[in-house]
């Protein structure tokens, strides 16, 4: 009996924080305290640790426990600390040695009979304690091939108690301990959607490959059929594969979520997320009474966000999307706290032009309802997307037009011009001519001459381009260089950039 330390980790959002978990157990009516902001799940957690370490054979004699979570400040959610908890009871005890225990994290939750289960979020877990310098951690067997994608920390994947036990004491007696790794499995080819599929819209199709060049958000307006989502669901397929940074921290996001694939592989293709139009602001922005969990935002981090029939979303909904659009992340508020979740997106959104989706001659809608339809879409929110277009509905000549490029030509362009953006911008540290600040694009070195100036200068004059508005214009106008090998952009790249932003037959607030 006497006083253990060890270590877990809990999540907050998709970040993991580590904890110190202390145990100690003294003379007294039998009874445990927990103390250190523990949730309903976290609290319980010596309730099922007792008897699964009695049903593993090891004795639990009635005493007071007293077990502190640290730091004490920060809120503890979640089953995933059962396991700190256990060994570091296991350790008060004298089942296992104290002193192997204390630089080594856990993560799992425990069953009644002993067995050690995996829980969401075991990735960035993982993370969080290889930053606070943890080389060692304990986690479920089922869960050890996804702990295992962190570089730099020995996993060691156990499936009962009864093993955590025999592990630490062989460790203890100097014997190296390694617990075998499960076998590797094959991760699945992706089946991406090829944008040869996609009949006619030439123009259609060049917005989209502007778009993925530089990173910029699209609007899409057409009558039903006319291939609005066929377009946006192909998007990935010419996006560059995602770095391995870049996902990791794609995977942490679906491993919180629990929407890992099988294999439990990296996702290394950029993620296309599309919510119904019926979903809450939680559902898409993030949020949660207790815990908080992201939303479609942070799940389409690094990838694609479609929202399909967008005038039908809820009001707050496209609203909350504003903040991540400029900032490339979203601040849920609580009264205890503020977490931050990732969300770097692309944003897609796809309108009817009226509410019967007919358009031009065959609308049978009144004309205020015409006009109210897409202005459901508030000024603020489209003055954050850089491209409008619209879309025509496939006529029968398109039938018999040859197939248009398939994603491996488009993307092989597409990487070409992230290449020279990347370059360009490198000493500024953006990647995308869609993350460059205006004020750099409008000061020396990069600012455009005189006469490719006026369109944006005389648009912002009519009041029919913001300032926004113009330093978005600008970005375009630079990927279009880019697509053409150019070094700077030129007249003719202002000018369709401009065309693109306030096109013809797209009216909108």
């Amino acid at each position: 009996m006497g006083l253990a330390r060890t270590h877990a980790v809990t999540l907050a959002g998709v970040e993991g924080q580590l904890v110190t978990v202390e145990a100690q157990g003294g003379d007294g009516l039998p009874a445990t305290v927990m103390t250190g902001l523990a949730d309903n799940a976290c609290r319980q957690a010596p309730d099922r640790v007792r008897p699964a370490l009695r049903n593993c054979g090891m004795a639990m004699p009635p005493r007071r426990w007293t077990i502190n979570l640290s730091p004490a400040g920060v809120p503890k959610a979640g089953s995933g600390l059962d396991l700190g908890i256990a060994v570091a009871m296991m350790a008060a005890e004298k089942h296992v040695p104290a002193g192997v225990v204390s630089g080594v994290a856990h993560i799992g939750e425990v069953g009644l009979a002993g067995d050690v289960r995996p829980v969401p979020g075991v990735l960035p877990m993982v993370v969080a304690a290889a930053a606070a310098g943890i080389r060692e951690v304990l986690v479920a067997a089922d869960a050890a091939r996804e702990a295992g994608l962190v570089a730099g920390v020995r996993v060691h994947p156990v499936r009962t108690l009864s093993q955590v036990r025999e592990h630490y004491r062989a460790r203890a007696a100097g014997t190296d301990a390694v617990l075998p790794m499960p076998d590797p499995r094959v991760p699945a080819a992706a089946l991406v959607p090829d944008l040869a599929d996609v009949v006619g819209q030439a123009v259609a199709r060049q917005a989209l490959e502007i778009a993925a060049a530089g990173g910029h958000h699209l609007l899409l307006v057409g009558p039903p059929g006319a291939g609005k989502t066929m377009l946006a669901e192909r998007l990935p397929g010419i996006l560059p594969p995602l770095s391995p940074q870049d996902a990791l921290a794609v995977t942490a996001i679906h491993s919180v979520l629990g929407m890992l694939p099988a294999d439990d592989s990296l996702l290394t293709c950029p993620p296309f997320v599309a919510p119904h139009h019926t979903a809450s602001t939680a559902a898409v922005i993030g949020g949660g009474t207790r815990a908080v969990h992201p939303g479609a935002v942070s799940r389409a981090h690094h990838g694609v966000l479609f929202m399909d029939e967008a005038p039908e979303f809820r009001r707050d909904v496209l609203d909350g999307l504003r903040q991540p659009l400029e900032s490339g992340e979203v601040v849920i508020a609580r009264a205890d706290r503020h977490v931050r979740l990732p969300a770097r997106f692309q944003l897609v959104l796809a309108a009817n032009p009226c509410p019967c989706g007919s358009g031009g001659g065959r609308c049978l809608c009144p004309p205020f309802r015409r006009d109210g339809y897409l202005g459901r879409l508030s000024g603020p929110l489209l003055d954050r997307v850089d491209l409008k277009l619209a879309v025509g509905a496939v006529t029968r000549g398109d039938l018999t037009l040859p197939a248009g490029e398939a994603s491996r030509v488009v993307a092989a362009r597409v990487a070409q011009a992230r290449d020279r953006q990347a370059d360009r911008w490198r000493a500024l540290s953006y990647r995308l001519n869609a993350q460059v600040p205006g004020s750099v694009l409008r000061e020396r070195p990069w600012r455009l001459g005189p006469r490719e100036r006026r369109p944006l200068e005389q648009a912002l004059d009519r009041g029919a381009l913001t300032l926004r508005g113009l330093d978005r214009s600008l970005r375009v106008a630079w990927t279009l260089a880019d697509l053409r090998g150019a070094t700077v952009p030129t007249l003719q790249d202002v000018t369709l950039a401009l065309d693109l932003r306030t096109p013809t037959g797209v009216k909108v607030a």
